[in-house]
């Protein structure tokens, strides 16, 4: 025998499946929105360049597959300066965009760049300095090992992630007398090298920029290289044709980084003292950082 459903009962019934049915249709595009974001890193690294000339910043996004990093392309970049959109471009297969900008005036720009809006990439924000110098001004180049007390051999170049205590510790007057060339006439080029120790190069030039900061060291423009101790000779060259020759001195730790000034007839102080018989013939040699001004 039928029974008939109470006829407020019946409604009621029918009026909270179709509530259900328009929340489930409603959140849809949202729980579909969100689970088509995959994880991604946006790294970006320092640019140079002159005011009133094009600057190339190239910042690559990674994803995340298994065990392994791999490259996302066709996702578009956001190069940001003070908050604002100033230049856009889409990451290619290698992951890497490439960004220009023209910038008028002097000085050290910092920026941002950031996956665009409609990215299906989940990546946060990445900045690094536009170092926009005149090309008459002179330039030293800093390697970074001479800033810092530990000797490169004993541990890294750069502190560990999470380990600040554990850290380098600068040079005693180091970052004061650094700060003193580059007040009135030098801009300061620092050279780091790569670090597997430490993690990836992006990871490295991170660390660095972030040390540099904590230990109040003047900005820069950051230039990392690979360990190959030819590298930066093969870079020195490319800043000389490029049109930075007032690029002439360097002030570093190491004997190669030295020879690499010396060998292309330009000016190199090694600090803090080496060993005997370390210094290269023409190296000029300050014990501490307070002497490095007297043999310039």
């Amino acid at each position: 025998m039928c029974r008939l459903l109470n006829p407020t009962v019946h409604n009621s019934f029918f009026r909270r499946a179709g509530l259900f049915t328009f929340l489930l249709f409603w959140a849809a595009p949202a729980i579909l929105s969100a689970a088509e974001k995959i994880s991604g890193t946006l790294t970006v690294h320092d640019s140079l360049t002159a005011p009133n000339q094009p600057a190339t910043i190239e910042a690559t996004l990674t994803g995340k597959s298994l065990r392994t990093e791999i490259p996302v392309g066709g996702e578009p970049i956001e190069f940001l300066i003070a908050g604002n959109v100033v230049a856009t471009a889409m990451t290619g297969g290698d992951g890497r965009a490439i960004l220009s900008y023209t910038p008028k005036a002097k000085g050290s720009v910092p920026f941002t760049v950031r996956v665009g809006a409609t990215s299906k990439t989940a990546a946060a924000e990445a900045g690094a300095n536009l170092a926009v110098w005149e090309r008459r001004t002179p330039i030293i180049a800093v390697e970074m090992a001479s800033l810092m007390e530990t000797p490169i051999a004993q541990g890294p170049t750069v502190t560990l992630p999470g380990k600040d205590a554990e850290g380098r510790q600068p040079m005693p007057d180091a970052a004061n007398e650094l700060g003193k060339l580059t007040q009135f006439y030098y801009n300061v080029l620092y050279v780091v090298m790569e670090d597997k120790a430490v993690g990836t190069n992006d990871q490295v030039n991170a660390q660095a920029r972030q040390w540099l900061k904590d230990q109040k060291f003047p900005i820069g423009h950051i230039l990392l290289l690979p360990s190959d101790p030819a590298a930066f000779g093969t870079k020195l060259d490319e800043l000389h044709a490029a049109g930075w020759k007032t690029l002439k001195i360097g002030v570093g730790r190491t004997k190669a980084f030295a020879e690499t000034f010396l060998q292309r007839r330009l000016d190199a102080v090694m600090v803090p003292e080496p060993a005997k018989g370390e210094a290269p013939r023409k190296a000029k040699v300050a014990k501490e950082w307070k002497d490095v001004r007297k043999k310039m």
